[in-house]
């Protein structure tokens, strides 16, 4: 399946200025993800490159987009109350581009918090469910689990795609953190994989086919997503 070129987007946030955006629909996309970068690298990275354009290879459209302080060239990330409304502009003009798709949200480390945390405030209009690529649960070598309290007011569907060396979520307390939150929440764990998504070479595979994994394993959470709520 082509994907179309990634269009440049100028996306106001009220009240707050403007950011940049990239929309990126494939021919006969079935579903739109708006996703939002982590904290140290913005949208236009290599690894959020990779996630749109093989999220375009399965179908599903995507708007990437930077939060303000990126967009400065800052490295101190935005507060939560403009990060927040930085994911509200962002869907709403998701919604404007390609309403006529199942809507999901969420993004890597930063970005998927921000949004999963915008969410648990006031339910973000048309999203039919979050998508976590590396949920940072706590910080590295600060095992935790007090960042996740506020999915409990999360009501829509949940993906989470966590690496099993992920620095920033480890396993036993990530686990029962998803399986708290029954049905709404699916955990699947990358073996080998970091927060980024990397693995180590004695794991017997490269990065790009765990990246085949995580996309593979996206896109077929969502079609049952899509199904169930038809």
């Amino acid at each position: 399946m082509q994907a179309a070129r990634a269009q440049q987007l100028t996306i106001e946030i009220a009240n707050k200025g403007a950011v940049s955006g990239l929309l990126l629909r494939p021919d006969r996309a079935h579903a739109a993800y708006v996703f939002a970068h982590g904290a140290g690298a913005g949208m236009t990275h290599a690894s959020m490159a990779t996630i749109a354009e093989g999220l375009a290879e399965r179908g599903i459209a995507t708007l990437r987009y930077q939060f303000p302080y990126m967009d400065k060239g800052s490295k101190r990330p935005d507060p939560p109350a403009i990060a927040q409304a930085t994911v509200r502009a962002a869907v709403a003009e998701a919604v404007r581009r390609c309403g006529d798709l199942p809507l999901f949200a969420g993004g890597k480390s930063f970005g998927g918090r921000m949004t999963s945390q915008a969410q648990a405030k006031t339910p973000l209009a048309g999203v039919r469910g979050l998508v976590f690529l590396g949920f940072p649960l706590h910080p590295a070598g600060k095992p935790s689990s007090e960042r996740a309290d506020h999915l409990e007011s999360v009501e829509v569907p949940m993906l989470f795609l966590q690496g099993t060396r992920d620095a920033l979520a480890a396993l036993d307390l990530l686990e029962p953190m998803v399986k708290g939150l029954g049905s709404r929440a699916t955990l699947h764990p990358v073996k080998e994989a970091d927060h980024s998504f990397h693995v180590l070479v004695r794991s017997g595979r490269n990065d790009r086919e765990v990246m085949a994994e995580v996309l593979d394993a996206f896109a077929a959470w969502v079609a049952g997503i899509i199904e169930r709520t038809a």
